[in-house]
């Protein structure tokens, strides 16, 4: 499938903040032929596409710019030199009211490489750039990458330690740090002016901005693009190149891979994602919503609670299917959003609290059924005692999840909150030293660092993280939803009830206990 310039599936909801974008027309490059124009009638014509507000274009002195989708130059004789572009990127950041993308004229990418960094709301400042692949060049500057976050950027004057990616020349600050972004530009401009640069190329505003947000203590997030392609060329032969690598790729074949979670559950990972693409498929050709697909989980969870309320072998069975369906297409909501990028806090609130009103109900037609085929009515206290007690465990392990979660977000504004080591803007090399602390863990899992580190347990856990099966056996051992419904599913279709909720209490209770243990010993460490 090559990349067309059709529409998404969805357009982005009207609440998403709109983006503005500069594109850096100034290279020779911009003006090289393709079959929609000019690489810059292109790229142009992409953020149309996308939900991008504006789109000002910076050409060079004297240019004629033929720019599509509602683009236009910021000022009538064109761009004055690298300071001139910085001041008006300056200018675009103070007067926008969303998010402000910057992005390289002479750039070759697929319209959904773009849109998984332009198109998306909540994902904040963040750059495209490639980890490993080729190595660095003049249209390809060092970075360094860690833990999903950019640490270092180079340019022509700006060395980076340990450089393991490049930039691919397109940068989107978010809301929050557009007033970084302003000043930045400001005081990089005065930099340049002063010729504290050097010989700096007059089209790397973009590289110049990235390394000036680093260095100032802006969280930069890593976007790779993945199977898709975003590059420079400097000239015909490599745009041509460029654009014949991209109409190999199976566009639509790499957004459904990026939609699918890349760390998620044993269970999920092999049992539901291994072939729920074909339903994220089917239902954005049948245009449904996400929140639909979350009613359609919803009515099959219920069904499936109807069914076990019944009790017989049959019944069991066909509940034990319908929760398992159910589960399926409480993936695929999450799926078809990242898809179709179609997001909203309505959606987000609408997953998370279905998740616990599809488990609860299903317990509580278990329950019943349980109940019923003991011979001794439906409000049999030892079932319901089993049922009640595995509804608290669980509420117990959400509200610690929950409650975790908060102390992480609390200990991260707590850390941006300080001031940051900055490195002078006139200094050629970076620090070297890592900028961003050991990641937490998911949630379920043990985490934390001590005051000077990671401590004995966060060691042991970072070396079974090397190991395939340690790694999977930790991701099983702390029940997440997936293994807990195929752990309902097969329990009840195998057995009884009574078989289940124990189950869930002997199972959910160790993973109770191990969460804690590990929390509470990378916390002492």
């Amino acid at each position: 499938m090559h990349d067309t310039p059709s529409s998404p599936p969805f357009p982005p909801g009207s609440a998403t903040p709109r983006t503005s974008a500069v594109v850096l027309a100034t290279a020779a490059a911009t003006t090289l032929r393709c079959p929609d124009g000019t690489l810059l009638d292109r790229l142009t014509g992409q953020l149309a596409e996308l939900a991008v507000q504006d789109v000002h274009t910076v050409g060079g002195s004297g240019d004629v710019i033929r720019a599509s989708g509602g683009a236009y130059m910021i000022g009538s004789d064109g761009s004055r030199g690298i300071a001139d572009d910085l001041r008006r990127v300056a200018r675009v950041a103070r007067d926008s009211t969303g998010p402000v993308a910057v992005l390289a004229g002479d750039l070759v990418a697929h319209t959904e490489a773009l849109a998984e960094l332009l198109d998306h709301p909540g994902r904040g400042t963040g750059a495209i750039v490639v980890v490993g692949g080729d190595p660095d060049g003049p249209l390809r500057p060092p970075v360094r990458v860690e833990d999903g976050r950019l640490v270092a950027a180079g340019s022509s004057f700006h060395r980076v330690t340990g450089a393991n990616g490049t930039f691919r020349g397109v940068l989107r600050v978010g809301e929050a740090d557009l007033g970084g972004l302003a000043a930045t530009a400001e005081r990089l401009a005065e930099l340049a002016e002063a010729g504290l640069f050097g010989q700096v190329n007059g089209s790397e505003a973009g590289e110049l901005l990235l390394v000036g947000l680093i260095r100032s203590g802006v969280a930069v997030r890593a976007a790779e693009p993945g199977a898709l392609h975003c590059d420079r060329v400097a000239g015909q032969v490599a745009a041509e190149v460029a654009l014949a690598r991209m109409a190999e790729v199976d566009v639509g074949r790499a957004r459904l891979d990026a939609a699918v979670k890349r760390d998620d559950g044993f269970f999920t990972t092999y049992f539901v994602s291994s072939w729920s693409r074909v339903l994220v498929a089917l239902a954005a050709w049948s245009r449904l919503t996400p929140n639909a697909v979350t009613g359609m989980s919803v009515g099959l969870a219920v069904l499936a609670a109807v069914w076990f309320s019944d009790g017989g072998r049959a019944a069991m069975i066909t509940g034990a299917v319908l929760l398992y369906l159910s589960f399926v297409l409480d993936c695929v909501d999450g799926q078809l959003a990242r898809y179709t990028r179609v997001f909203s806090p309505l959606g987000s609130w609408l997953d998370a609290t279905s998740d616990r009103v599809k488990e609860y109900a299903v317990y509580a037609g278990l329950a019943f059924g349980g109940a019923a085929g003991a011979g001794s009515g439906v409000w049999s206290w030892d079932v319901w005692g089993l049922a009640v007690a595995a509804l608290i465990l669980q509420t117990l392990r959400h509200m610690i999840d929950f409650s975790y979660e908060g102390a992480r977000s609390d200990a991260a504004r707590a850390r941006a909150a300080r001031p940051a080591a900055a490195v002078p803007l006139t200094v050629r090399a970076d620090t070297g030293d890592p900028l961003v602390p050991a990641p937490a863990p998911p949630l379920g899992e043990s985490g934390g660092l001590g005051a000077d580190g990671p401590g004995a347990v966060a060691r042991l856990s970072n070396r079974l993280e090397q190991d395939t099966f340690a790694r999977w056996l930790k991701k099983i051992v702390i029940l997440p939803i997936g293994e807990r419904m195929a752990l309902i599913a097969v329990t009840a279709a195998a057995s009884d009830a009574r078989v289940t909720f124990v189950a869930l209490l002997s199972w959910g209770g160790l993973a109770a206990l191990y969460t804690l243990a590990g929390r509470m010993g990378r916390s002492l460490a």
